[in-house]
């Protein structure tokens, strides 16, 4: 049975999807704004984050909120980080792999994680302590033991192309173990598909909460590992934690694995 923090989140996250997929066949005329350099949101994404942010403060009104559109407010041990339309820049070009995130975090630490893909109607959903489940059925990452013959996914994000000759110089040297990499544009989805087993591991850099807070939850309870590029923890998950990070997830072996990759060829010190 659902926790009622979960089936709120739930409700809220599905009213989030119906407004991406009524929109969806009215592209051409959404007004969007570049954010920043190479870094899109569009009036979808308002409308979508006001669905959410209205079921919220109806039930919990005295809860902080961290959503991707419209900051920071409210103060309390409570949070919900917001993404609600992650994968943005595959939603305007009419790529149907994007999703709504939603995490609950108390102190810092998501505690409650839902991410709804709208298009296949596939329901992630993780309380910690109380593990991960897919539509209802309880997920695990991956058994694989190493990088050989794994599939891993990253990403590329506009704030992070400084490091991009880093970052290639990583995936070269992964594409010698592992059997292919993704770039599938949607870091919730990432960590989703790696906590139900859809992929082997995952790594970015750049990443904010709203990105990863219900999704490093899910692989947490399904029984992974997240880390930074460095092994650390992840830090925050709220406003204490803007600045954006690097996220590497899996399985133990492999993320351990990965992790030591992205060392060994370099890459993390491009952030030091």
């Amino acid at each position: 049975m659902q926790k009622p923090a979960v089936t709120l989140m739930v409700k809220a996250a599905r009213a989030a999807g119906n407004v991406l997929l009524r929109h969806m066949n009215k592209l051409d005329a959404l007004n969007v704004v570049e954010k920043d350099r190479m870094d899109y949101a569009s009036e979808v994404d308002g409308l979508a984050e006001k669905e959410i942010i209205k079921e919220f403060r109806r039930s919990t009104p005295d809860y902080a909120i961290l959503g991707e559109e419209s900051g920071a407010s409210g103060s309390s041990r409570f949070t919900w980080v917001i993404d609600p339309l992650d994968g943005t820049s595959n939603y305007l070009h009419g790529i149907p792999h994007f999703c709504v995130s939603i995490a609950l975090v108390e102190n810092g630490e998501p505690v409650h994680g839902v991410i709804f893909d709208p298009l296949r109607n596939d329901l992630f959903t993780a309380s910690r302590g109380s593990g991960a489940t897919l539509n209802e059925r309880k997920i695990r990452v991956a058994d694989r033991k190493d990088l050989a013959g794994a599939m891993v996914i990253t990403g590329f994000p506009p704030r992070e192309r400084e490091r991009a000759s880093a970052q290639l110089k990583c995936v070269d040297a992964l594409l010698l173990e592992a059997e292919d990499i993704r770039r599938t544009g949607s870091a919730a989805l990432d960590l989703a598909y790696v906590a139900c087993g859809r992929a082997d591991a995952y790594f970015e850099a750049g990443v904010k909460p709203w990105d990863i807070a219900a999704g490093v939850l899910l692989v947490r309870e399904a029984g992974g590992k997240v880390s930074d590029f460095r092994g650390r923890t992840t830090g925050p998950m709220d406003t204490r934690g803007l600045m954006g990070r690097q996220l590497v997830a899996g399985n133990l072996k492999v993320c351990d694995a990965l992790q030591q990759k992205i060392v060994n060829t370099g890459y993390a010190s491009a952030f030091d």
